[in-house]
């Protein structure tokens, strides 16, 4: 995430999103690249038509967690 949206009218919303997700951070380019390496490599040669939600779990405490409105 751009630390101008950290930083801007919303930081406070991503500030707490961080805080209450599981993860409890943002991810990093390495961790999502994490994911691009799998899904070139042999290993996931068998992954087709996925989508992978890479959130630390905000999405999910967004829906039923510590984040729900």
């Amino acid at each position: 995430m751009a630390l101008d949206e950290f930083k801007g009218v919303r930081g406070d919303f991503y500030k707490n999103m961080f805080k209450n997700c599981p993860a409890g951070r943002p991810g990093t380019a390495d961790e999502i690249a994490n994911i691009a390496e799998l899904l070139m490599s042999d290993r996931g040669s068998f992954i087709t038509g996925s989508t992978f939600l890479a959130d630390g779990g905000a999405t999910a405490a967004y829906y039923y967690g510590d984040l729900k409105n």
